[in-house]
């Protein structure tokens, strides 16, 4: 790989961060919700139903994806840019009064513009560098769906700091920034060849290494700003600053590629291609050997294929009882807060994106780690966050002290695990040829999450708990207000505990088979 060539590859990732840190613009809800309420004289039902039109947009992510295996990179970003300046754009002019509020129907319609912009830009990003590395999807994963956990914070940081918390600017930096970020990322986002050689792969370890430190530095800056209190404007700003100082960091590594890449030699890269060769021989005698295993990781399925397999639908199904009660409490946390006596939910958001992007980028180096030591199915990591989730959910509902930290916190870890660690799992089971459709079939939990849990549980019930209050209005408050909700998805995390256990065994022989694979690689390359 050239110079240039290896630049231009870093320099696209380094793209692709950006675009993921104002991806989690769909999870900021809470941010404003409140504004919109008061502003069309919403019922708590009403108001979750507004967040699931947002939430919606993602069923038609399967446009995205259908369309990343026709369309370069490029225009599938530009066409994210543009719905989102749509779709918030519209709902900036309600929430700053520019406009009367419109319609309910309507709102739901430019919510769900919103909703669906964010569908083409993870497609764009996640198909480009899954493919672009495939020997490293745990890393890449853990990274990119990182610095999405971190963008909700970002946000919400950004505008407590500059607008002191103005749900009018905060709507309005949703519908630029991205924008124009994206417009930026599609002129340096390609997909490009895969590492060809053992030196390449260490130096893809180094330098996704180096990101997962400066993306670390970037989650505790953020974590410090939260839990240090209120700040004045001299300090806001400094802030601010050092913020987009951190989140423009990541560039120095393709300037490092640039400047400080070695010279090649001709007679070493001869060695090390040839071992390599000598082992695909090897690979190929074992798969013929060893037919009683199951498919080799990453074996090309097409879609329907995919979808006429259990292990396809136990994935889908674990993945709603995941990602459907994580959905319910970034959307409703400004009432959540309010009705254990909070007066502000921010905290309460940043909390669950900054431990969200903990959970991200641990889990994305855990699984790897482990799956190519040990062969241990990634799915395992799955079924951890579903215990811990189980707890947060408890916690809450019974409301001791500190509950919602608490909760906050371990409900941003488990769902950082469950976005990360499902990500290399379908690529793993069912390959990268239809990735794009793949990705975007697995995020239709996220909209029918939503339905279900905030929609229709927690609107529902909430409702029911404020007409019991007998005052006339639309407002809970008292631990009561959301308790069965909690733990009605409590229960549902148990069972989404035991799928993925089941998936688990099925996979064994698989991620087993990946880990002899890896080893036996590894050694025809030593010798």
């Amino acid at each position: 790989m050239g110079r240039v060539s290896s630049a231009a590859k870093w320099l696209g990732f380094v793209t692709a961060i950006w675009v993921q840190a104002i991806c989690g613009n769909n999870y900021t809800f809470s941010n404003y919700s409140d504004s919109l309420k008061s502003l069309m004289n919403l019922s708590q039902l009403q108001l979750n139903n507004l967040s699931v039109a947002k939430d919606v947009g993602k069923a038609f992510g399967l446009i995205s994806g259908f369309a990343s295996d026709y369309l370069p990179p490029s225009v599938i970003l530009i066409i994210g840019a543009l719905e989102g300046l749509v779709g918030y754009g519209a709902q900036w002019l309600v929430v700053s009064k520019k406009i009367s509020p419109l319609p309910y129907w309507q709102m739901c319609v430019f919510l769900c513009l919103g909703g669906n912009s964010t569908t083409w830009m993870n497609t764009a990003v996640l198909v480009t560098c899954m493919r672009s590395f495939p020997g490293k999807r745990g890393p890449v994963s853990g990274i990119l769906k990182g610095y999405l956990g971190l963008s909700t914070a970002i946000f919400t940081d950004v505008s407590t700091a500059l607008f002191s918390s103005d749900p009018s600017a905060f709507v309005a930096i949703l519908a630029v920034v991205p924008a124009v970020i994206c417009f930026i990322a599609s002129f340096f986002l390609h997909e490009t060849s895969p590492a060809s050689d053992p030196e390449e792969e260490k130096k893809e370890t180094k330098f996704f290494n180096v990101f997962n430190v400066i993306a670390i530095a970037l989650a505790v800056y953020l974590l410090a700003f939260d839990i240090s209190g209120r700040h004045g404007r001299v300090l806001s700003l400094v802030f601010a600053a050092g913020l987009f100082t951190l989140l423009a960091s990541p560039v120095l590594v393709p300037l490092y590629a640039i400047l400080f890449k070695p010279r090649s030699r001709p007679d070493i890269e001869r060695s090390i291609k040839e071992p390599l060769l000598t082992n695909q021989t090897v690979q190929t005698k074992i798969q013929d050997q060893k037919t009683d295993l199951k498919p080799e990781i990453g074996e090309e399925h097409t879609v329907p294929e995919m979808m006429r397999t259990l292990d396809f639908w136990v994935l889908f199904i674990s993945f709603l009882f995941g990602v459907g009660p994580g959905m319910c409490v970034m959307n409703n946390m400004a009432q959540m807060s309010l009705a254990q006596g909070f007066t502000d939910a921010s905290v309460f958001i940043s909390l669950i994106s900054i431990w969200g992007f903990f959970g991200r980028i641990a889990s994305g180096l855990m699984s790897e780690h482990y799956m190519r030591r040990r062969g241990t199915p990634r799915p395992v990591w799955n079924a951890v966050s579903q215990v811990l989730m189980t707890i947060g959910y408890a916690v809450m509902a019974f409301a001791i002290p500190g509950s919602l930290y608490i909760g906050s916190i371990l409900v941003g870890i488990c769902y950082g695990f469950r976005l990360t660690i499902t990500v290399p799992v379908a690529s793993e089971l069912f390959g990268l040829k239809y990735y794009g459709m793949l990705y975007n079939i697995l995020i239709l939990n996220l909209p029918l999450g939503s339905f279900l849990f905030s929609g229709l549980l927690a609107g529902y019930l909430y409702d029911a708990e404020a007409r019991k209050a007998g005052s006339g209005g639309n407002t809970c408050v008292g631990a009561h207000c959301y308790r069965l909700v909690f733990l009605i998805m409590a229960v549902a995390c148990v069972v989404g505990f035991g799928l993925d256990m089941f998936l688990v065994t099925r996979t064994k022989n698989l991620y087993l088979k990946s880990r002899i694979d890896t080893q036996k690689s590894e050694s025809a390359t030593e010798s």
